[in-house]
């Protein structure tokens, strides 16, 4: 048989892509309740695995996590759910005073200066600086419209959770005790349940500690900052400046310049603290990703899937690097998207290979 010209091979792949991307983007009222769903799935794989150990029968172990997580997200989402809609609906009020205040601080700059005030450029022309707040807004509003499927995700859970715990079998016999066929895709599976789980108990510890700070110093609607800290928490470097800008800005705006910088210097504190020392310690190495791959994700899944996508950007980009470092012909892809700590990483052990040879 004729293979292809390597140029004709890379344009079909190319293309496939493509198509792949827009078949996604035609999708997304689907595929994001089903991602979040598989995502909730790999997070309570390992909790389902220590009931059916303490002989839990695997049905009922299924029924306890689903129940135990139905019962957070209910708690959660009408708690959150009041004050995302009080928030949404003051959102304008806050905006205006923002838009007044950067007039106002850019004329006594410009009176400072010794220059006519009349002659102030309206830099809210250029900049919109109530645009952090009601982004904030938009990325919680879209969260509270996917958990509308609650059922469906739910559901969704319940039967993955379920097929799980048969998936061993059921290789076994498709291809034999002694095939290795799914060697690769068990190790992946562990190790991305692992960093899920581990980033979702530090993003939890993230928005705690939001709350206890926005809630100290006295800014409206701690809750929502801790779920906005919790949720960009998975979204590594950029994701913890989106998560302060609004509270910060609202600080600003309610309380006065002090309350914002106490604010700011909190949320700086914990960013510090969970990025540099606690999670990568956690989380060891091989978990890293580039920051321009981190921010080029952001853009592509949230073009792809909407403000949701944004949060599920780094899990999902993280899920391909996983999946390219299971296989050797790939693992140079996964090495190039991947941190330089990680690069490092990989050197160290060639150098420790070759000298033992």
């Amino acid at each position: 048989m004729e293979t292809l010209p390597r140029n004709t091979s890379a344009v079909i792949s190319a293309a496939a892509v493509v198509v792949i991307i827009y078949g996604m983007q035609a999708a997304k009222v689907l595929l994001v309740p089903f991602l979040l769903a598989v995502f909730l799935a790999l997070i309570s794989v390992k909790p389902m695995l220590w009931l059916q150990s303490k002989r839990v029968p695997s049905v009922l172990a299924a029924l306890l996590i689903v129940t135990a997580m139905m019962l957070i997200i209910g708690l959660v989402g009408t708690i959150v759910g009041t004050s995302i809609a009080e928030f949404t609906a003051a959102l304008p009020a806050y905006q205006a005073r923002l838009t007044t205040l950067v007039t106002e601080t850019t004329a006594w700059v410009y009176d400072l200066m010794g220059e006519d005030p009349e002659q102030v450029p309206n830099l809210t022309q250029l900049i919109d600086p109530g645009f952090a707040m009601g982004f904030a807004a938009s990325i919680l509003n879209a969260l509270r419209d996917v958990l509308t499927n609650t059922f469906l995700i739910l559901f969704t859970i319940v039967f993955i959770l379920l097929e799980a715990s048969g998936i061993g079998i059921k290789a076994q016999a498709a291809f034999g005790r002694s095939a290795k066929t799914f060697a690769n895709a068990q190790q992946f599976l562990d190790n991305l349940g692992r960093y899920l789980g581990i980033k979702t108990m530090v993003s939890f510890a993230t928005g705690f500690l939001a709350w206890v700070v926005t809630r100290s110093v006295g800014v409206d609607f701690p809750l929502l900052w801790g779920m906005l800290a919790f949720l960009f928490n998975y979204v590594p470097t950029i994701g913890s400046i989106i998560a302060a800008l609004p509270p910060v800005l609202l600080a600003l705006i309610q309380l006065g310049p002090g309350e914002a910088t106490t604010t700011m210097i909190g949320y700086m504190g914990i960013n510090i603290a969970f990025g540099n020392f606690i999670e990568p310690r956690m989380m060891g190495y091989g978990v890293g990703i580039s920051p321009l791959i981190v921010f080029t994700g952001l853009v592509l899944w949230g073009w792809i899937f909407g403000p949701v996508g944004m949060l599920l950007s780094v899990p999902l980009t993280m899920a391909l690097k996983m999946g390219l470092e299971s296989n050797e012909d790939t693992r140079w892809i996964a090495i190039l998207i991947g941190s330089e700590r990680d690069a490092e990483y990989e050197l160290a052990l060639e150098k420790n290979a070759e000298s033992e040879d």
